[in-house]
């Protein structure tokens, strides 16, 4: 019904605009001839008015500017608007011309031109003047004890569209009302103190919102600022917590892919709005251009990285994604999403284990990916510590088996995910990652294969992480759980390390570990008090509790080793860890013994052994299950 009442709305102005232009176009007699001389052109050259209406029309309909939702007209769409009209002009000129066996006068047709834009743009800047004016006529002072008060963080374009649809409509309501009032702004840019963004005042910085609130009675702060970095969020955050009020962002940059700002993306703030620095965001389009129509093998997709590689990758038009996992339900459920998201793309769902020779090179064999992305691994660390002979079969022999299998059908590209816990290791799982990272090194590029690896410190959300841990505990009302008042991580979002694994496959060249400028380590504990501070319930009973170190966690992790040389590449946000030197010596021996003995689980002889190929390995105390 609201369709088609909006398709006779559409129909209606159209006419309404035909007759404007008509108009226009007459005017524009009187505006070029003398007065005496003006009914005699307009005898003559009468057919050029309705002929001057279909032009615009038929131009206007076909460049879809009758597709508007004409009452958010603005800068824009003025634009836009002018380049329809230019073209229309144009062709208008064409036809005219030689009808008249050139004797129509050029001048005139410049001053129609002129006289349309005017009437045209000036007829739709009045409906949205007119639309605004009766909403707030209807909806600004009537129900305004009806609606919640709120303060908008922010001045810009972002803010801008928020308070545009509390005026308007955001979701085609026509009544245009959002339940929200905006009371002002907050914008730490002191050019705009004093200013109005559609006469919502910019009343302070966001160092005056506890005032404001208190002041106003603001109910609620919307922080629209997509580009704050993690430390203007936490700034903001602090204030708003201050203020006593409920406070919501709308989503960053990272995730407003399709750069649409509107009240219905409001959401909680979540602890990756605070981060600690700027979200990275790489450039894959051009150095990650060979993707496209590719065939793209990614294991381990249906984890937390994987799924979010291939979401990513989906984007830049690979011919095949081809999504391998053990677990059946995990290859489900992204390929559902994926076939959802992206129904022209080609996609394969395996279920298997890298560890698996024959179902490996079966893969290889059926689709010959030329780009491997190996995000495939047991990470949790104490789980590694109690099961070192998995650790070693699926991290070590997994990737074995499929690099080569990548060297033996000839796969262009090989980027494996690897950790700082590999940088002088004290877990098994680091342990291993260490031994993956030099096994890969060895191979580099000596043949057709680029051999990669990315390494990153804790992704924030993702399965192995701390924060749906937190989030579980904090939801079960404590308490949360914290090894040490010391302990540091660094931190990126699943975002960010999905985009260094694709980007490090473009730039790469084979034999590098490519490490993301990731800022400074982040306080645990910090964290945590943050965590229970977002979910509200600071002061309520939720405490933290310190159960100590547990095997194979360090205090403080490093991205970079104290043999290791760190090298710049052409992306400032990207760094080389090159190695001073990869002992090849029985290495290849070392590692067949080291599956060996994972193999008959022999937990304290792979331990050893483990010990004698990483020599910067400070293991744990007794291991379990030996």
């Amino acid at each position: 019904m609201k369709t088609a009442v909006r398709d006779v709305r559409m129909h209606a102005l159209c006419g309404v605009e035909g007759i404007l232009v008509a108009a226009a176009t007459a005017a524009a007699f009187f505006v070029r001839f003398p007065a005496s001389e003006v009914a005699e052109n307009l005898a003559r050259f009468y057919w050029v008015v309705p002929l001057s209406v279909a032009t615009r029309m038929a131009s206007f309909w076909f460049l879809g500017l009758y597709n508007w939702v004409w009452y958010y007209f603005g800068m824009r769409e003025v634009l836009r608007l002018a380049v329809a009209i230019v073209l229309s002009s144009a062709l208008l000129t064409a036809v005219v011309l030689p009808l008249s066996g050139y004797s129509f006068p050029e001048t005139l047709l410049v001053v129609d031109w002129l006289l349309v834009a005017a009437v045209v743009v000036g007829e739709r800047f009045s409906i949205r003047l007119v639309r605004e004016g009766r909403v707030k006529l209807l909806g600004g002072h009537e129900d305004e004890k009806d609606r919640k008060r709120v303060l908008v963080v922010g001045a810009g374009d972002a803010a801008e569209t928020i308070i545009r649809e509390m005026y308007g409509s955001g979701n085609g309501d026509s009544n245009g009302r959002s339940g929200l009032l905006a009371v002002g702004c907050v914008d730490d840019d002191l050019r705009r103190m004093g200013r109005r963004v559609h006469q919502v005042p910019v009343l302070g910085t966001t160092e005056d919102i506890p005032r404001i609130v208190q002041e106003h009675n603001v109910k609620e702060v919307i922080i629209a600022v997509p580009s704050a970095s993690g430390e203007v969020m936490q700034r903001v955050v602090r204030r708003c917590e201050d203020s006593g009020a409920r406070f919501r962002t709308l989503p960053t940059l990272g995730e407003l892919i399709d750069g649409k700002v509107s009240i219905n993306r409001i959401r909680e703030v979540e602890i990756e709005d605070l981060l600690g620095r700027e979200e990275n965001h790489l450039d894959l389009d051009q150095a990650c251009a060979y993707l496209q129509g590719e065939s793209v093998l990614v294991t381990g997709a249906g984890g937390s990285i994987g799924s979010e590689l291939c979401r990513q990758i989906a984007a830049l038009k690979p011919g095949l994604l081809i999504m391998f996992d053990w677990s059946e339900n995990s290859v489900y459920e992204v390929d559902l999403e994926m076939r959802r998201r992206f129904p022209a793309l080609g996609i394969e769902g395996i279920v298997g284990s890298v560890r698996d020779v024959a179902k490996v090179k079966q893969v290889m064999e059926r689709y010959h990916p030329g780009a491997v992305f190996h995000a495939a691994a047991h990470k949790h660390v104490p789980m590694m510590e109690v099961n070192p002979d998995e650790a070693v079969l699926n991290n070590i022999l997994g990737t074995r088996v499929l690099a080569d299998a990548a060297e033996e059908y000839g796969v262009g590209r090989f980027v494996s995910v690897s950790t700082d816990k590999a940088v002088r290791p004290a877990s098994i799982m680091g342990a291993t990652k260490q031994v993956v990272e030099r096994m890969l090194l060895t191979r580099g590029s000596t043949g057709k294969t680029r051999f990669m690896i990315v390494r990153f410190g804790n992704v924030l959300g993702s399965n192995a992480s701390v924060i749906p841990l937190f989030k579980k505990q904090i939801a079960q009302g404590g308490p949360v759980t914290v090894t040490h008042p010391q302990m540091t991580r660094y931190f990126m979002t699943i975002s960010e390390a999905a985009q260094l694994i694709i980007r490090a496959s473009g730039i790469g060249h084979g034999g590098e570990i490519f490490i993301l400028e990731m800022g400074r380590p982040v306080n645990i504990t910090d964290l945590a008090r943050r965590m229970i501070k977002l979910s509200g319930f600071e002061g309520k009973g939720i405490e933290i509790k310190f159960i100590g170190v547990r095997r194979g966690e360090k205090l403080h992790e490093k991205l970079v080793g104290p043999d290791e040389e760190l090298l710049t590449t052409p992306d400032k946000k990207i760094s080389i860890a090159k190695p001073w030197r990869v002992d090849t010596n029985g290495w290849a021996k070392g590692v067949d013994e080291l599956i060996d003995l994972a193999a008959n689980r022999d937990n304290r002889g792979l331990k050893s052994k483990l010990m004698e190929l990483v020599p910067t390995f400070q293991p744990s105390e007794e291991l379990q299950g030996g």
